[in-house]
């Protein structure tokens, strides 16, 4: 398919690999269906993964979903259980799941450059039971997501090389970008109180309210 604004596209994968080579045998050979003694260790220390997910017409979405590190259960060397935090209740990632049962994941710990990916089959689960342990502040997720792990693999730094993205240095403080009321207004319009909505905002966060 081309693009509205080229008609550079690389419309095949045989056009692809022309382009940009194929992997290494090494590389390929990291990818397996199940974790490991030494990967489990990065789903046991992440505090944070990205949730990518698909509806039935192939649109994409990915979210970020954070805890106390291992926060994501192993279960078993193929399955993992992400606790459901609240959140907006848009629920993209869980209209997807229920859509196509299919999730991508990128497990990210401070601090590494190296990261951990897993894509697999994804079930919602009110098992209570299972979603127990996921007990944060005294309160237990009424919902899990239940991955079927179906590919498992570290991924290289270079992303985070490249972008320098642990360095300290280069950290921006939150003023240099728009407000969230901001944004809305611009969407909303001028009578939007933008002040008042990060005001409230930072309060419901500085008393934890709806963290869990």
């Amino acid at each position: 398919m081309t693009h509205r604004l080229t008609d550079h596209t690389i419309t095949d994968e045989a056009a692809l690999r022309a382009l940009i080579g194929e992997p290494s045998p090494i590389v390929c050979a990291k990818m397996t269906d199940r974790l490991n003694a030494l990967t489990r260790r990065w789903i046991e220390l992440a505090p944070f993964v990205c949730l990518a997910t698909t509806d039935r017409d192939g649109r994409c979405d990915v979210s970020p979903r954070g805890d106390p590190r291992g926060f994501v259960r192993i279960l078993d060397d193929s399955t993992l259980l992400v606790p459901e935090r609240p959140g907006n209740r848009i629920a993209d990632s869980l209209r997807n799941i229920i859509a196509t049962g299919r999730v991508g994941m990128l497990f990210i710990v401070p601090g590494v450059s190296d990261t951990m990916r897993v894509n697999g089959r994804a079930t919602l689960t009110t098992d209570a039971q299972l979603l127990e342990p996921c007990t944060v502040e005294g309160k237990a997720p009424k919902l899990g997501i239940l991955v079927d792990i179906e590919e498992a693999y570290t991924q290289c730094s270079k992303a985070f090389i490249r972008s320098d993205f642990w360095n300290h240095e280069l950290h921006l403080d939150r003023s240099a970008l728009p407000s969230n009321g901001e944004i809305l207004r611009a969407l909303e319009g001028e009578d939007f109180d933008a002040e008042r909505y990060d005001d409230e905002r930072a309060g419901r966060y500085a008393r934890r309210e709806g963290f869990y």
